[in-house]
């Protein structure tokens, strides 16, 4: 697994673990790592806008009750006040570590410094956050967004390599200000900028949702009737997108090539039966990983500052031998 060595800074916030005290009064600093079962973790996760947050929330919340360690759990509905109001029950409640992963990059300042001055460590998961102060968290684990537009956009590149004609792209792009929306954008436009055939014609937040894939796409498509391919940050707005281009009486992945990201089973299936035409993988199986940071911060250790998952694509071909043993 490809990693990124972290930063001293990360030492520090460990440090401070001794200041996190638990339901005994003791912390899992004081005379050595606590017991697994005595450990308490907050989680606060996105929501529940798609396939692959359902995946990677119900891998999650297996992997703590498979390793023994009580979670908190909660539910932002895709609000930032949500998840900082749950960051700051957690910090009130005194957990051992705080788990998120963040609606949005920015904003997060104000609440991380208030979990540091309570000694708890946060870990991110998934999505990155845009600080200066790389001590308000002692792990970054999740896939790197920038690439994975990259490996879309060069699908895009080496399927029109010998057009002549322009080609007329819509982005289907993910929540507003969310680090996998920014970061795909940017990775895809950077690839196919190599071919100035290739042009995004129209690019519309979908919000990371089926039903906003789905009503973005009608609204395009009425602006855009030439339009040649439909790239969306993610499985369930270009599964909504399916839906457009049906009900437009045109036929997708022939009349317009789609490409999405993520892999969940449902965008897998779209994609052996060619409404789809490329995936780009982002795994949602994070719970295990989590653990593993977890585990290294009651022992005391310094876990990577930054920990990128490995992911694949898939073609048609691919999605067909995949299926059958895909986990979600």
């Amino acid at each position: 697994m490809k990693k990124l060595i972290g930063i001293a800074a990360a030492g520090a916030m460990l440090l401070a673990l001794s200041g996190c005290a638990g339901a005994d009064g003791g912390s899992a600093a004081e005379g050595g790592p606590k017991p697994l079962d005595e450990l308490v973790v907050g989680f606060a996760q996105v929501g529940a806008e798609s396939g692959w947050r359902t995946a990677n929330t119900k891998d999650i919340q297996a992997a703590f009750e498979e390793a023994g360690i009580e979670l908190k759990f909660s539910d932002a509905q895709q609000k930032q006040e949500n998840q900082i109001k749950a960051i700051r029950s957690y910090i009130q409640q005194q957990v051992d570590v705080i788990a998120f992963s963040p609606v949005v990059e920015t904003g997060w300042d104000a609440v991380l410094n208030e979990a540091k001055a309570a000694g708890i460590p946060v870990v991110l998961t998934d999505r990155a956050v845009d600080s200066k102060d790389e001590s308000l968290y002692v792990s970054f684990l999740g896939s790197d967004f920038v690439l994975e537009g990259e490996k879309a956009g060069q699908w895009v590149l080496d399927e029109y390599a010998d057009t002549t004609e322009p080609v007329e792209i819509i982005q289907l792009e993910g929540t507003t200000g969310a680090a996998p929306a920014i970061d795909r954008a940017e990775g895809f436009a950077e690839v196919i900028a190599e071919n100035p055939n290739l042009e995004v014609v129209a690019s519309q937040t979908g919000d990371f949702t089926r039903a906003g894939g789905k009503q973005v796409t009608e609204a395009l498509l009425k602006s855009n009737p030439g339009v040649d391919l439909i790239y969306a940050h993610n499985d369930d707005m270009g599964l909504g997108a399916i839906e457009a281009i049906e009900a437009a009486g045109l036929v997708p992945g022939e009349d317009i090539k789609i490409v999405t990201v993520d892999a969940v089973k449902d965008g897998m299936q779209a994609l052996a039966d060619g409404k789809i035409n490329f995936i780009v993988e982002c795994s949602p199986l994070l719970g295990a990983q989590l653990i593993e940071i977890i585990t290294q911060v009651n022992d005391g250790e310094t876990p990577e500052k930054r920990i990128v998952t490995e992911e694949t694509t898939f073609t048609q071909e691919q999605a067909i031998e995949a299926l059958p043993d895909r986990q979600y």
